[in-house]
């Protein structure tokens, strides 16, 4: 069990392990579900943005970008047994 601490202005910071757990990353929103006992559901919101949002979220360090022609011919390649 996590306990975490409230501040004075009646703010709680979740901890690495827990925003880890729930797939929960710098930046995103998180939805609070007020349930019945006092308790509540914490989870990662659901995506409402645009799909210019997703542009470069595959992208990693140090690997090369393809161009949708990259892709085509990769693409081409593997349907004729190339690779």
């Amino acid at each position: 069990m996590t306990v975490l601490t409230v501040t004075t202005k009646g703010q709680v910071t979740l901890k690495k392990d827990v925003l880890r757990h729930l797939g929960i990353e710098p930046g995103q929103k998180v939805d609070i579900d007020l349930l019945p006992g006092g308790r509540v559901e914490v989870k990662a919101a659901r995506a409402t943005g645009s799909i210019s949002d997703v542009f470069g979220r595959l992208r990693r360090e140090g690997q090369p970008v393809l161009t949708v022609d990259d892709i085509n011919a990769i693409a081409a390649k593997g349907w004729a047994g190339e690779l």
